[in-house]
This record gives structure tokens, sequence and C-alpha cells, in this order.
């Protein structure tokens, strides 16, 4: 499934189009992003099949969309990378971007994140894919197409069954969970036999959203997590490496199956700051690029000396000031400066963390004790969630050498 003993792959959107990439495909950026990709040293890169493009109609799948996904993985077979789709995107950068069919325009209703739909926020509430069987059957059109159009295709590494879908929609139950799974993956399987996964992320192990690791763990080949430190409001210390390889450790506890860290990363201060990157309108904080490459060292220091076999940075580069005043860039100003490249193409200081020479230095090759975990039950932990969490947390802190892998 994976290619040496720890791959090192990113989360791919183009500098220049961001969400839009579909809209406005261009093959010679693709063929150069890859080429750069490939020249340092990235196995498998991560990308995304935005709903709306891939499936403006229920019955219908762009065959314009489709063609592209075939020469985007053309591409990254002539890069010598790997490929993992991410189907029913979804969730991505603060926004559900929706087909005006996934959401129920007439219904008002609060809602944490904003609705892109027919190229414009939208007022509405989504509808609940895991519940509605018109909406099943039309995601079941959606992965069997792509796995037709790729099928046996060298590039592809595996399929990703949603980008932290629980920000989207949640199951009424996990039995509702159990059956969309078993949908896709069967789907899937009747046109390759390519691994499957599911992107989560740190609040499915907070809350009990009805879709658990175990319930994944039982239809996906291998498990996914996400991990930002300065997301979670437990943790006292943005910049706390220890939190990736620990929800890693819990999820592969809970789903009994490998666990890639699929996105972990760090945004950074931009050399010359925008007009509208005000304190008011910033949410998060920015760093140095010295610093983020300190930080994904060590991640990718302590994933690998758990011998986890993967890890996938976000994301690939900063985003061109061209797309700042659209969604979701204009609120949500970190995320513009996520990227290991700038947006002209030239590498972040933090590149150099992915360079093996730079995040072995950080690994201590010790055997690492799990035992703190062993008064918990797999089977309990959604009966108080967050509480099991965050005090499983400290133990795992304590259980760490002196002085952690630096």
């Amino acid at each position: 499934m994976f290619k040496k003993s720890f791959d090192i792959g990113i989360n791919y959107w183009p500098a220049k189009k961001a969400m839009y990439w579909w809209q406005h495909y261009d093959l010679a950026e693709v063929k150069q992003d890859f080429a750069r990709l490939a020249a340092f040293r990235f196995h498998t890169v991560r990308i995304f099949l935005t709903w709306e493009d891939f499936q403006p109609h229920p019955d219908v799948i762009s065959a314009r969309a489709l063609q592209n996904l075939v020469l985007t993985a053309d591409c990254a077979e002539k890069s010598s990378l790997k490929l993992v789709p991410t189907f029913f995107c979804g969730h991505m950068s603060g926004v559900n971007w929706l087909p005006y069919w996934m959401v129920n325009m007439d219904a008002n209703s609060s809602r944490r994140f904003p609705i892109f739909c027919q190229n414009s926020i939208q007022k509405g509430q989504v509808k609940n894919f895991y519940a509605d069987q018109e909406l099943m059957l039309a995601q079941v059109e959606q992965v069997s197409k792509v796995s037709r159009s790729l099928q046996g295709h060298p590039a592809i590494h595996s399929y990703d069954l949603g980008n932290e879908a629980s920000n989207v929609t949640i199951p009424h139950n996990r039995e509702q969970a159990c059956h969309w799974l078993a949908a896709m993956v069967d789907a899937i399987k009747k046109y390759t036999d390519i691994p499957i996964t599911l992107g989560m992320h740190a609040e499915d192990l907070e809350e009990d959203r009805h879709l658990w690791p175990q319930d994944a763990g039982k239809f996906c080949d291998y498990l996914c997590m996400h991990a930002y430190p300065f997301y979670l409001s437990w943790i006292k210390n943005p910049l706390d490496y220890r939190l990736v390889p620990f929800l890693s450790i819990i999820t592969a506890w809970l789903g009994q199956k490998p666990v890639v860290m699929q996105e972990f990363g760090l945004p950074t201060l931009p050399s010359a700051p925008a007009a509208d990157e005000n304190q008011e309108k910033q949410k998060y904080q920015l760093f140095q690029e010295e610093t983020a490459a300190q930080y994904e060292a060590q991640v990718l220091a302590a994933l690998y000396a758990h011998q986890f076999p993967a890890a996938l940075a976000w994301c690939y580069s900063d985003y061109a000031p061209s797309l700042w005043t659209l969604p979701p860039l204009d609120q949500n100003i970190h995320e513009r400066y996520f990227g290991l490249f700038h947006y002209d193409g030239s590498p972040k200081k933090n590149l150099t963390a992915f360079k093996e020479v730079n995040w072995k230095k950080y690994t201590s090759g010790s055997k690492y004790d799990l035992g703190w975990l062993q008064n918990y039950s797999p089977d309990r932990y959604y009966d108080q969630p967050l509480d099991h969490l965050t005090a499983m947390f400290s133990l795992y802190q304590k259980s760490l050498p002196v002085g952690g892998i630096s």
C-alpha cells in the first residue's frame, strides 16, 4: 500500500486556482506543479473532487471533469507520483462546497460553515446525504463513474471517501454511517481493488458524530487523521507537535487499521501582508517559516518513531492574491499561507523539514510505551469522548522519554 517504511506526501490545490481548479483547469500548470513536487521527493498527492464541478446534477457526472481527472493522473504517472482522489468535496478550508441539489435553499438554519453553491455563498440547509436514499444513489453514481474512468490507472494510490465530512452533515446514528460506508466501498470495489480510506479529523474524536473510527475500520483499508494543535481549545501550546502522533494513536487504537496523518501544517507569515490582514479579521496566528520548519520536522520524526506509514503536509502552495477576495480566502486569511511553496513557486524555509536528513535528526529511536491505553476501552470511548481524549493526552505526554523526541 505504501512505497517504503515512511512515505511523505502533500495535499494539492493549484496556487492560482485553489478550490476553483476544476472550473479553470490548466494542464500545463498541473504538469509544472507535479514536476516540482517530484523534484522535492514527495511521493503521494491528495487531490479533491469538488462536488458541484464533478456532479452538477444528481444523475450527471461531468465528462469534462472526468477527462481532466484522467489527465491529472497521467501527469502524476509521468512524475512518478501517486494520487489520492477525494470524493464529495465537500468541506474545505472553512466552507462547504456543494451542488444545488445537496442544499435545501428554502430552509433558514444556523450553521457553522458557509455554503458555497452556484458560484456564491448561499443561505440554506445541507441535506443529510447519509439518510436520503436519492442522495445515496447520487453518491454511488459519482464513485462508480470516477472509479471506472480511472480503472487500472497506475498512478492511483487509494481513494478517499471524503474530507472532514462531519463538518458538512452527520449521520443520525452509527447504523446509518455503516450503511453509507458499505454502499460507497461496494461501488468502488466493482471496478478496482485500490485501497479506500476516509479523511477524519480531530473533532471526530472530540465528539460522537456517529461515524466512529471503529466503523470506518470495518470498511476502509486504512484510516486517516487530520491534526492542527492551534485549532483545539484544550491544547495550551499551538506548536505542541505531540498532538499529531497522539491523535494518530487514538485513531489506530479505535479503528484497528493502519493510520496515515493526512493533514498537518502551519500557516506562515507573508513577506508583504495584504491590507485586509488586520487583527480583527485574522482568526489564527501566523508563524515564522523557521518556526514551521522545526514544528513540521518534529511532527515527521514523531510519526516515524511511532511507526506510522505516511504523512501528508497541508498543503502544496500559498494562494495567489487574485484569489484573496473569493471564498474561502476572503474571510479565512490564514488559509492563504499554509503552503510549503510561495504562490510564485519558490520554496519556503519550512520545506527543508521534509528532507529526511532534517526530520530524522529529531528521532530518538526509542520504543514508545502505549501502556497508558490499558485502562480505557474502545467500546466506551464515546461515552465521554472529549474527557477521555484530554485525559489520555496527559497520560501520553507523561509516557514519552524525557525531553520528548527533540
